[in-house]
């Protein structure tokens, strides 16, 4: 009765396990409709890849205690052996999955090294879980599709990345150039209404006129930048043409001898 009741209580946590991981994956589909949708309405909220990467972290976790507890027990059946090795198939595909949109979010962050490599980490994994599937018996041919998506999805993004960092580095010093070049010295290149500090005269309220949506402003930031005189150069042309007096007169002239030293 004892064994019944083990046996019935790992088969209960199993189907509990199973349906979490059938729950996270039909948030992660949620997800993904949201993230790849041409949206019209402004109000609508979008699915960052951060999201994601959270849910397959969440679907590692449940596969991974599922495995655990199909694993556990002195002796294990056929049945718990194919089941943990379909989990272990599963962890692969969720890795893949969520390097990939890690990769996402470090590219829309501009670390285009951070997400080349990230993708082609994951193509590596993706290729890793294609061998797996082709070894086994029972292939779910859904499965094997969106994983050869995903591979050129990987390969597809790792050569914009890589294109689109060459080109950054390329423009960057012109870039840079353009915004020194766009700095004034005086602070004058734009045109704004007159600071609260110029006009302490005047009877104004701080709050601003009401109609207009532009807000006071109280002093000028960043400051205009001020010439600064730098210190003066010193160049002594008259040292190697003066005459130094002669210090002979102020020097002790010794007029004892050597052996005179020794006696005192």
């Amino acid at each position: 009765m004892k064994d019944d009741l083990s046996g019935l209580d790992k088969a209960i946590g199993a189907v509990l396990g199973q349906r979490t991981i059938e729950r996270n994956r039909l948030l992660v589909s949620m997800a993904k409709s949201k993230l790849t949708k041409v949206r019209d309405d402004k109000n609508e909220r979008f699915t960052k890849p951060e999201e994601l990467v959270r849910l397959y972290d969440l679907l590692l976790q449940n596969t991974s205690d599922l495995s655990d507890l199909v694993s556990s027990g002195r002796d294990r059946k056929p049945e718990e052996v194919t089941f943990a090795e379909e989990c272990e198939l599963k962890s692969f595909v969720f890795r893949a999955e969520r390097c990939f949109y890690l990769a996402k979010s470090y590219s829309l962050a501009g670390k285009r090294a951070e997400a080349y490599a990230l993708y082609s980490r994951a193509r590596s994994l993706v290729d890793t879980a294609l061998k797996k599937l082709q070894s086994l018996s029972n292939t779910d041919q859904i499965i094997v599709k969106e994983l050869k998506m995903l591979y050129n999805d990987c390969r597809s993004n790792s050569c914009i990345e890589h294109a689109t960092g060459i080109m950054e580095e390329e423009k960057a010093p012109e870039n840079l150039s353009k915004k020194i070049s766009n700095i004034s010295l005086t602070g004058n290149d734009k045109k704004v209404e007159k600071l609260l500090m110029e006009k302490l005269d005047n009877y104004e309220s701080a709050v601003g006129d009401p109609t207009t949506k532009s807000v006071p402003r109280i002093e000028a930031f960043p400051p205009a930048f001020q010439s600064v005189p730098r210190n003066p150069i010193v160049l002594d042309l008259a040292y190697n043409s003066t005459e130094f007096p002669s210090l002979e007169n102020r020097m002790k002239k010794d007029k004892k001898g050597f052996i005179s030293r020794l006696w005192g």
